[in-house]
């Protein structure tokens, strides 16, 4: 019996499949994407620590809990009532709120590769329902959505799955900024275990919005993301 069918047989731990997912290692290319940060740097707008731990506290409650973490509600709402298309219109209704096209095209590299990975990290988990729908047309397989029917799949309880997701958008976002302004990895450490709490209270204050109620709040971000591919010199793709 080969590797991967010895894999396929195994119980799987959800809260350590759970870690598998959020960690900053898995090759998805999230550390290729700033979403906007870059930009932002460069212009001055933020150049600081404590600039940076607004941005994100904001980003936060007026972005990645307000979309995102509605996809992946969705995701827990419609995948066991097999409900795919109710499923595939919340993510065409955020991903579309996703204004730059670097964002949008950033958000579906990472989801495809995820999708990929999944097959060998996970063979128990039935990912055919979205690779169908990608290959048709009916889903962008958008990486809150994949990470969505993945935690769905392998039995993590919502709130832990959007809470996750989160703490993700954090450390990604602290550790583009280590590559972008003067600040140590300690420091950068500190950031996120001031942050994590926060991500907690963001899922809380949305927890009651029904995902077709997804927004997003954050237009200098958005302008921060759209004049991103017209910079003079890029470490990021997005």
């Amino acid at each position: 019996m080969n590797a991967h069918n010895n894999s396929a047989e195994q119980p799987i731990v959800p809260w350590l499949a759970l870690q598998q997912l959020l960690d900053s290692a898995l090759p998805i290319g999230g550390f290729s994407h700033s979403f906007g940060l870059e930009t932002l740097v460069q212009e001055g707008r933020l150049t600081t620590s404590a600039q940076l731990e607004a941005y994100v506290r904001a980003m936060l409650r007026q972005s990645w809990a307000t979309s995102d973490a509605m996809i992946i509600k969705a995701a827990y709402r419609d995948i066991p009532e097999g409900q795919w298309e109710r499923l595939f219109a919340v993510e065409r209704l955020v991903h579309l709120q996703r204004v730059a096209f670097e964002t949008r095209s950033g958000i579906e590299k990472m989801g495809r590769r995820l999708l990929q990975l999944l097959g060998h990290m996970f063979p128990q988990v039935d990912c055919g329902p979205i690779a169908i729908a990608l290959r048709d047309g009916r889903s962008l397989s958008s990486h809150p959505l994949v990470f969505g029917m993945a935690c769905v799949r392998l039995g993590i309880p919502l709130e832990q799955a959007v809470q996750g997701y989160l703490y993700t958008c954090i450390v990604t976002c602290i550790n583009s900024a280590l590559r972008l302004i003067s600040m140590g990895q300690m420091e950068g450490q500190s950031i996120i275990a001031r942050l994590t709490p926060a991500a907690a209270a963001a899922w809380q204050e949305v927890r009651e919005l029904e995902p077709e109620d997804a927004y997003t709040n954050m237009p200098m971000a958005e302008l921060a993301m759209i004049r991103h591919e017209t910079l003079y010199s890029r470490l990021f793709m997005s």
